[in-house]
């Protein structure tokens, strides 16, 4: 995430060239100049760099690279899954993420080295990324009671904690130390993450060293309907032709359409057609996300309040969390479009459109597990190679629509296409969608499994009665 803020340090100031826009058509030529008497003072990014320390892109090339990390990011989505199944999100994820963090500390090189060395870095980080979010579905279906899941889930917010601190802590970086410290930060933070992750997480109650007997035998018991530690066979024709999986997938592909515009284009936004400064705008970036995980932790407490009290069903608690997740975006989105140079009309929906998005943890993301614990994490996989592509799609729009046009028209018809990507698939999934246990869940023992019986009853010395009673065993 730190390159979205990071890159307005790294390329020049295309607005004041002879190819600029007219003043009426941008709002920061007024604002600025209001503001400090002088647009281009109000508007440096950086105490350190110069000229020299810039690239020259323009807007189609700037989102190249912002949205080049999500280009075979879905490549990787059901690997993860199929790994973690195997190997456990300890593993898996923690390897994905450091890779990620390792790749960039190369980009201050890659940038001035070769623009398509770059590019590939920013593809390898997002290969790499892939295996992340399906890894954690497999910690949720192992640890967490289904009456429980909504607020569970809205841990994942922490991707939010980190852009929170991200923006405005990069926005200052850039601006005392210049853009390429941004990368050298975030490598060293991503390391003590590293060490922290490898001693505190464990992928089961069973192998945590230090859980109370009470607590693990209450979560154990909690799932034993349906959940299992057993590699079961994973069936494959039924979740890939799963009509309401289907239905969750268009869902997320909104959802992620909207939050992926937002965590991608929000700085960009803020600095070209608002002519906010870099300080301010990584703080004004990063505090709807603050809002998101407040949202997300406030929601699910009472989303799963309703589960637990049984005032409405599973499917209808999760499809209210997804219409109000959708909807409001959608809303807000339309909000975002019609406020003009009005800044601070634009911040507020901005934040109601981050801040409700948050709703997915108690939605369609609880609603993955709820389908199907034992495949879970293959079933996000799936989902996530579809719905990422939005994190190439949503900004190679905005730099078709707004190459040598950054204008509020321009980024009017962002918003407005953003509305209808994420109200549409929900009305969908109000009128055919379920969280209902699947009966694929729980495959039948195929011959692979009657062997692995047969290898434990040997253990236990009984291979004479296995013989003698072949035929009732079969049965």
């Amino acid at each position: 995430m730190s390159i979205n803020i990071a890159i307005i340090g790294m390329v020049r100031d295309r607005s004041s060239g002879p190819d600029s826009l007219d003043t009426a058509e941008r709002c920061y030529n007024a604002t600025a100049a209001r503001a400090a008497g002088n647009a281009t003072v109000a508007r440096a990014s950086s105490l350190v760099d110069t000229v020299e320390d810039k690239v020259d892109w323009d807007e189609y090339q700037q989102n190249l690279v912002l949205g080049a990390a999500f280009w075979l990011y879905w490549l990787t989505q059901v690997p993860g899954g199929v790994l973690t199944h195997r190997y456990g999100t300890k593993v898996v994820l923690g390897a994905a993420n450091y890779t990620m963090c390792l790749l960039g500390l190369l980009i201050p090189f890659a940038t001035f080295r070769s623009f398509h060395l770059l590019i590939v870095i920013r593809v390898l980080q997002g290969f790499s990324g892939g295996f992340v979010w399906p890894a954690l579905h497999a910690v949720t279906a192992a640890w967490i009671p289904p009456n429980e899941r909504g607020k569970f889930i809205s841990a994942y917010t922490g991707n939010s904690l980190g852009t929170a601190l991200t923006f405005p802590l990069c926005g200052q970086i850039v601006y005392w130390f210049g853009w390429r410290m941004v990368f050298y930060m975030t490598g060293v933070l991503g390391t003590v993450w590293l060490l922290a992750w490898y001693l505190l997480m464990f992928d089961s109650p069973a192998q945590h060293p230090r859980i109370s007997q009470a607590e693990r035998r209450y979560i154990e018991e909690s799932l034993a309907s349906s959940h299992t530690e057993k590699k079961l066979r994973t069936p494959w024709k039924a979740i890939v032709t799963s009509v309401p999986m289907w239905l969750l997938i268009f869902t997320q592909w909104g959802n992620l359409w909207c939050l992926n515009l937002a965590l991608t284009q929000a700085p960009t936004y803020l600095y070209t057609i608002h002519g906010w400064n870099i300080q301010m705008t990584g703080v004004m970036s990063g505090i709807p996300h603050i809002l998101r995980i407040g949202s997300a932790i406030g929601s699910s407490v009472i989303f799963d309040m309703l589960l637990q009290k049984e005032h409405l069903s599973r499917t209808a608690v999760r499809k209210l969390a997804v219409a109000i997740c959708c909807i409001g975006q959608g809303l807000a989105m339309v909000g975002m479009a019609f406020s003009g140079c009005n800044a601070v009309m634009a911040m507020v929906f901005m934040m109601i459109a981050i801040a409700i998005q948050s709703l997915d943890s108690s939605g369609q993301m609880a609603s993955f597990v709820d389908l199907s614990p034992n495949f879970a994490s293959i079933l996000l996989g799936i989902a996530n190679a579809v719905s990422v592509l939005t994190g190439f799609a949503a900004p190679t729009l905005v730099g078709l629509l707004t190459k040598g046009n950054q204008t509020t028209a321009a980024w009017q018809q962002v918003f407005l296409v953003s509305a209808a990507m994420v109200v549409l698939p929900d009305v969908l999934h109000l009128f055919f969608g379920t969280s209902e246990l699947q009966p694929w869940n729980s495959p039948e023992a195929d011959g692979t499994e009657m062997a692995d019986v047969k290898e434990e009853l040997q253990k236990l010395n009984v291979d004479a009665e296995l013989k003698e009673n072949d035929g009732e065993e079969k049965k």
